[in-house]
């Protein structure tokens, strides 16, 4: 499992822009799914045939954070205007990744007065990408208005814990591969939802389950962990301790039946698990749930420290944890 998280989080695939992550999930869901297709929002939907008449409908966002340019300067340095929820703090001094070039990011100011003054109140305003361009012409030819960029950051192991990028929510798109895997005889119907644009509005899952009218939905995401110094006191998420299955957030309330059926399945497989009330945020399940009449939603999460950061770090215990439990959600006859 450690080769596919590290392909997928180290792809290139900011909101609008997932192609190069989608064809790395369907290389290795080859002879593991039943079919596939694109829906016009360019969500990725797969699907492997149960016994039941039932639809099981599994949601994991394949887009990341980013940033995109929005002008460039006589000298050839870019503006950029963030792709998600991206603090600007995040970039000073770290590279981005477009298609065609890697840049530095940085911020200005004409002498170490203004510098201390607009680090200390840091804007998108003040930052800038050097592409090494000489100018206005050659940095258009390579990176023109319009253009996506990620953090240029790369996957590694430290420790029991795993590092990179683009965790939120690649990590969520490793899970649902690894449980198509795993589904050699599934007792229902199990869609795989790789859904475009979330980290803008929850776009692609808005119209993800229209056509399949699923009797549940399951959304799979990073929440976030509390576990660090001077982590938040009212969260409760920690690396470690098994995936999180979500009570609520600012945008959803999960469905009652759904949370016991992922507790009952956390406990027939013998998976550790939390249990998670994010008090901001939420995932696409907001937006599941409202799909036509409604559609009952839960979310079940993997802790993650430092979310949008380019060192998002999970532990693979609840990265394996949450695959367990998931097949064997699937198993369950699933009375709501």
């Amino acid at each position: 499992m450690i080769d596919l998280i590290k392909e997928l989080t180290e792809s290139y695939g900011p909101s609008g822009r997932e192609e190069e992550v989608q064809k790395v999930v369907l290389k290795h869901l080859e002879g593991h799914i039943d079919g596939h297709r694109f829906d016009p929002l360019g969500n990725l939907l797969v699907w492997k045939k149960g016994k039941s008449d039932k639809k099981v409908l599994l949601d994991a966002h394949i887009d990341e954070i980013g940033l995109v340019v929005t002008n460039i300067d006589d000298k050839g340095f870019l503006r950029i205007e963030p792709v998600g929820g991206v603090s600007p703090y995040t970039y000073v001094g770290h590279r981005v990744r477009f298609p065609k070039a890697t840049g530095v990011v940085y911020y200005e100011g004409e002498t170490p007065e203004e510098q201390k003054k607009n680090l200390s109140n840091l804007t998108f305003d003040h930052l800038f990408v050097d592409i090494g361009a000489c100018d206005r012409k050659e940095a258009e030819s390579i990176v023109p208005i319009g253009t996506f960029g990620v953090y240029d950051s790369y996957f590694y192991e430290n420790g029991k814990y795993l590092v990179s990028k683009s965790m939120d929510d690649r990590i969520g798109c490793a899970v649902l591969v690894e449980v198509f895997k795993n589904l050699k005889d599934p007792r229902h119907t199990v869609i795989g939802s790789f859904s475009v644009q979330e980290e803008i509005g929850l776009v692609g899952a808005s119209v993800a389950a229209y056509d399949f009218s699923p009797l549940l939905c399951v959304a799979v995401d990073v929440t976030d962990s509390a576990d660090y110094p001077k982590g938040l006191k009212r969260h409760a998420m920690a690396l470690g301790k098994g995936p999180a299955i979500k009570i609520k957030d600012r945008a959803s309330i999960s469905h009652r039946k759904v949370v016991e059926l992922l507790e009952q399945a956390a406990q027939k497989a013998g998976v550790p698990y939390q249990k998670e009330v994010l008090t901001f945020g939420g995932t696409n399940a907001a937006v599941l749930q409202r799909t036509k009449e409604g559609i009952p939603s839960a979310t079940l999460s993997i802790p993650t420290r430092y979310v949008h950061s380019p060192s998002e770090t999970v532990s693979l215990s609840d990265v394996e944890g949450a695959v367990k439990l998931l097949v064997s959600f699937i198993d369950l006859e699933l009375e709501l």
